[in-house]
């Protein structure tokens, strides 16, 4: 069979990341007699080789990512005589540094390795940081051989090995480039002729706003997207886009997120090009270079680059978790044809239209390239995230190993038919006359997806609706001599149901905020089962109590049968409003209460509730049997997403406090059609009893401390997560004088549970080193990398020796300008390391009114201070950027405090020496990243 055909039968993971060449002269490929030549053997070296250049290239990782561009070496030792105001530049002693790894010269496209006898698909004479390396003669990839699984000495493993990708370090602007130029040459040689393969290295500079995490301003100068187009011979006129993201936060490999989406972007892209059959559109294949810096590499790439106008719908790959299945949540925006698409073209579904809402509806402190592409592009698309074991995702413990083959194998069969049906419809080329209203989706226990117009899902509630209240109210009212009395006893039967549901969430509620005051918060996030035990068994308790009580003392003496009957009626009416009030609001996610109307009135329907016996009771099952399945489906997918975020949602946020609202509401959900039984049946007592029993005993082991939150436990670890960043910090007044300075470890535990748990092992942080807000410095005058300050108020800071950077910042102003209308614009140059952070705070009576970032109107963060995020690739040069404010006329104290931080999150600046030693003295039940920063504060 040929190469093409199996690639197109079956998908297959290749073992290795090198290549085999066809007629380019390269000995023939060692057989060890299993089908694999030598591929695993030579992925290992692949390997190997990319930790020894990382290791190479770490020992000049804090020359090569920050260093400041010739001529403005001393620019910001102090202030040009004209502005006499502060200036920063923080000096360390002079040390001996080793020697270069990376070649910074700027080369062109006959200076670049990967890019002779490219043409114009090629590098277009981009600076390179050091020259691709070359593969070793002889070094092959095995066949694609269906008989054989994936091994992951391959492109996850190599692009892993390199170590953590942080925007601006020698490891993502070089190592991780060179590596992905290498695997698409080697890609290209073994292409059909059926299809051209284009290259492009982007180095974009830019700036935008946006409105996640309150809203800031974003600006990223010379980062890096690596860019393949693979089109028909002749040319495409129209694209679909494949976006991953290879750079990684700080200290952590990245596997999940993203590199295993580059390494399926990369086979899918060899299948494709191996195919005879030539495709109708274009794919082009993103790989960008900065996602983890807040989308900046997807911005400027749809913003600037000239292949994007071509595209007329995307996929982005993303990772909540490590491994599972990917999860489709979000789609669009409308396009209803590109959920058609993946309804027709992946093999393993798993998509929901509830996950899109709840994402959207910005309740996860979470954000990918889709609103990139959707708000600044106007370009629809598919969004999809591997969402399993999101307990050590953006940690250490994020390796290659984690992710399951199978899971892999998943999302490449999924993302390789969404892309090659995308790539040959013709609805891509008219992608906008098929823009036409939401849709509603979701899969069937991944086995189908039921996919349909929000227009007819509307159509089809109301519809539903309507049948239930019609009725409702022809059971209720008839016969017309006993309508009173129905109407009385069904609204007591309404009133009583919407009780007990208070109750019980009234009760739960204050039972986890009491667990929570007590310090046994999170008790439940190692062991899940305990939150089932503790609130769910609560939750059920009240319930049935509720119910027990009205019909001991204000339902005696009726028919059990006729109070069975009424209460069922009762849950449906209140489903049936649910499903009218939620469908009034536009939100798709109203179809789970047409299941909860529509199965039970066909119930009715067929049974008429005119007999209680064995054979109603089946009945009765059966009829609830798929609302209820769908639910414990959703249920558990929606706990898989939340229950790992608790774990990283700030110090505000009671964890037992969400979780046992999302236990309570799933309760009274699922609890709905039975509660009519509670009636049925002659005592409660037994189910009482038992419930109260398994919920007392939990509760007193719970706060007895015998469930820790945290586990270290090498095969599913769930650590605590702490970040600390050794600070220096100078505060200085209008007339350029320093009025305050400190240095210390300041120290943020990422759950409600603060340091509580680590100060028994680190007694020096405890609750007497808590720091207080500066309350005239914006941000609290602490170096913030995010505007996350409202996600945690509790704040530690241990004082530490000052720490000065081998590679300082330089900061100073420029200019000083009165603008007509009573203005006064600053303008000012920064240059330092590839993170820094700008924060401004107009003083009182003054006003930011534009500034040269973003689209010039200021965007201000919770609380009404401004935040700049500002990062760089290589070689970037000095930042400039000017404010613009409005001034009343007396202005003694200044008109404006302006801060900037700088942090460190590679090479010989990361971490001191006092750091260091702090974090070997973390329990290995932690996740605790560091790195080192300065701070200083300016009044103008």
């Amino acid at each position: 069979m040929e190469q093409s055909a199996t690639a197109a039968a079956v998908w297959r993971l290749r073992a290795t990341g090198g290549h085999r060449d066809r007629d380019h002269g390269h000995p023939p490929a060692r057989d060890d007699g299993d089908g694999d030549t030598g591929g695993e053997e030579a992925g290992r070296a692949a390997a190997a080789a990319a930790v020894a250049a990382a290791a190479a290239a770490r020992g000049a990782g804090g020359a090569a990512g920050a260093a400041v561009p010739a001529g403005a070496a001393g620019a910001g030792a102090r202030l040009a005589p004209a502005a006499a105001e502060p200036a920063v530049r923080r000096r360390a002693p002079r040390v001996q540094r080793p020697p270069r790894q990376v070649r910074r010269g700027r080369e062109g496209r006959e200076g670049c390795p990967s890019c002779r006898g490219r043409g114009r698909g090629g590098c277009g004479g981009e600076p390179w940081g050091a020259p691709v390396p070359r593969q070793p003669a002889g070094r092959v990839r095995p066949r694609l051989d269906p008989g054989r699984r994936w091994s992951r000495v391959g492109y996850l493993d190599n692009i892993t090995a390199i170590g953590p990708r942080t925007v601006g370090s020698p490891e993502n602007e070089v190592l991780a480039v060179n590596y992905l130029l290498e695997q698409i040459q080697a890609i290209e040689r073994e292409s059909t002729d059926a299809h051209k393969i284009s290259v492009d290295i982007q180095r974009p500079t830019g700036s935008f706003s946006i409105d996640f995490l309150g809203g800031f301003t974003s600006y990223y100068a010379n980062i890096t997207n690596v860019i393949v187009k693979l089109e028909p011979r002749n040319g495409a006129e129209h694209a679909v886009l494949s976006n991953c993201h290879f750079d990684s936060v700080p200290n952590t490999p990245g596997a999940s997120d993203d590199a295993v989406s580059c390494a399926v972007m990369l086979e899918i892209l060899n299948t494709l090009s191996k195919s005879s059959e030539p495709l109708q559109h274009a794919v082009i294949f993103l790989f960008n270079g900065a996602e983890e810096n807040i989308l900046q590499a997807s911005h400027g790439f749809i913003t600037q680059h000239e292949w994007a106008k071509s595209i007329r719908a995307f996929i982005n790959l993303e990772a909540a978790g490590v491994g599972g299945k990917e999860l489709v949540f979000q789609t669009g925006p409308e396009n209803p044809w590109l959920v058609q698409a993946y309804v027709v073209a992946a093999k393993h579904p798993f998509a929901s239209v509830v996950a899109q809402e709840i994402f959207q509806s910005g309740i996860i402190p979470a954000d990918t390239d889709f609103r990139i592409y959707r708000d600044f592009g106007n370009v629809p698309g598919i969004d999809l995230a591997f969402i399993e074991n999101g307990y050590i995702y953006h940690t250490e413990y994020d390796t290659s190993d984690r992710i399951l083959t199978d899971s892999i194998q998943r999302a490449g069969d999924n993302i390789l038919g969404v892309l090659k049906y995308l790539a040959t419809s013709d609805k891509l080329a008219k992608s906008f006359e098929y823009r036409h209203g939401n849709v509603v989706f979701f899969d069937v226990l991944g086995l189908f997806v039921l996919a349909y117009p929000a227009r007819v899902g509307t159509i089809m509630n109301y519809i539903t609706a309507a049948i239930a209240f019609l009725y409702l109210s022809k059971k209720v009212l008839q016969p017309k001599t006993r309508a009173i009395h129905n109407l009385k006893k069904f609204f007591t039967a309404f009133g009583v149901t919407l009780i007990s549901w208070v109750c019980t969430l009234v009760t739960v509620l204050i039972v986890a905020a009491f667990i929570s005051v007590i310090g046994r918060s999170l008790s439940w996030y190692t062991h899940f089962y305990v939150s089932v035990f503790l609130y769910g068994t609560a939750a059920a308790a009240n319930l049935v109590l509720v119910h027990t009580l009205a019909k001991k003392f204000f339902l005696k003496n009726m028919n059990e049968q006729y109070l069975g009957d009424i209460f069922f009626d009762a849950s449906l009416m209140i489903w049936s409003i649910a499903l009218a009030v939620v469908t009034q609001m536009g939100l798709c996610s109203a179809f789970i209460c047409t299941l909860w109307v529509a199965f039970p009135l066909l119930l009715c329907v067929y049974v008429l509730l005119s007999f209680y016996d064995f054979f109603f009771v089946m009945m009765y099952m059966l009829g609830m049997f798929v609302p209820y399945l769908y639910m414990m489906y959703l249920s558990w997918t929606v706990f898989e997403m939340f229950t790992p975020i608790m774990g990283r949602s700030g110090s505000e946020i009671l964890p037992d406090v969400v979780l046992a609202g999302f236990i309570v509401v799933i309760t009274m959900i699922l609890s709905s059609y039975f509660i009519n039984f509670i009636y049925l049946v002659k005592s409660t007592k037994t189910t009482l009893i038992t419930l109260t029993a398994v919920f007392v005993v939990t509760l007193i082991l719970v706060c007895s401390g015998i469930f820790f939150p945290y586990s270290s436990d090498a095969a599913n670890p769930k650590p605590k997560r702490v970040f600390l960043q050794h600070t220096s910090r100078r505060f200085h007044d209008v007339h350029g004088n320093v009025v305050k300075s400190d240095s210390g470890i300041w120290i943020n535990g990422f759950d409600y549970n603060g340091i509580s748990h680590i100060t028994p092992h680190v007694p020096e942080i405890n609750d007497t080193i808590r720091t207080a807000c500066e309350e005239h410095a914006p941000f609290c005058g602490l170096p913030w990398i995010l505007p996350v300050h409202f996600m945690f108020r509790k704040n530690w800071y241990l004082p530490a020796p000052e720490i000065f950077p081998r590679s300082p910042i330089h900061f100073k102003v420029l200019s000083k300008e009165l603008m007509p209308w009573n203005s006064v614009r600053l303008s000012f140059e920064v240059s330092g390391p590839s993170h820094m952070s700008l924060y401004v705070r107009p003083h009182e009576g003054s006003a930011l009114s534009t500034w040269s970032l973003g689209d010039g109107i200021p965007v201000a963060s919770l609380g009404g201070d401004y935040f700049v995020f500002y990062s760089h690739g290589l070689q970037a040069t000095p930042w400039h950027f000017w404010v613009e404010l409005t001034a009343p006329e007396k202005h003694s104290d200044g008109i404006v405090s302006l801060a900037i931080a700088a942090h460190y999150f590679f090479g010989e600046d990361q971490k001191s020496p006092q750091l260091y030693a702090l974090l070997e003295r973390f329990p290995n039940w932690t996740f605790s990243s560091g790195w080192s920063c300065t701070y200083d504060l300016f009044v103008f």
